[in-house]
């Protein structure tokens, strides 16, 4: 079984991710990075030079591909949901967890990225505060209807979201007859 991490940009997928491999003793992937390798350019270069459509195919052929593998943490991009396909996907071996953010800690993390250098357009050229809570509010609901567990990450650092994630995998296990993690 793979955990999958879902969630807006800047929630906090890759940091908790990564942390959660390391508890775990598991592989870690993260889809944008991978996306990013099959490429060869930064996600928003590919966008600007051949358009959402196409990114959104290469992202359904690199979910396809990690979605099969298992015992994996997987860091999916912001809008990896609203495929029902690739959802259909990640599904079918994984346990769906949404960090589910607010749009001002969102604008604020997106800040502090750009201010250490990390590059973080906006994804339609829109004011950012007003993009955020736009598409946040078209995508809420399909991270609800995704998601096998939701965390809250407003007022939690990453290691606090990674411990609740695996309180409620432990106790999840606990009840199961598989016998474990």
């Amino acid at each position: 079984m793979n955990i999958v991490l879902v969630g807006y940009r800047c929630s906090g997928k890759t940091t908790v991710g990564k942390l959660l491999a390391r508890e775990l003793k598991r592989e870690f992937l993260d889809t944008d990075r991978l996306i990013e390798g099959k490429t060869g350019l930064p996600i928003h270069l590919y966008v600007s030079q051949k358009g959402w459509r196409d990114f959104r195919a290469v992202e359904k052929e690199v979910v396809s591909h990690v979605a099969s593998r298992d015992d994996l943490v997987i860091a999916t991009g912001g809008g990896v949901v609203i495929d029902r396909e690739n959802v259909r996907n990640l599904k079918k071996n994984g346990w769906v967890v949404w960090l589910d953010t607010g749009v001002t800690v969102i604008s604020e993390r997106m800040n502090n990225a750009q201010k250490s250098g990390e590059f973080r357009p906006t994804l339609s050229g829109a004011d950012p505060l007003k993009e955020i809570e736009r598409i946040l509010h078209e995508r809420m609901p399909v991270y609800e209807l995704t998601s096998d567990y939701r965390v809250d990450t407003d007022r939690k650092n990453p290691e606090e979201v990674g411990q609740a994630i695996m309180r409620v995998l432990s106790q999840r296990y606990k009840s199961s007859d598989t016998g474990g993690l």
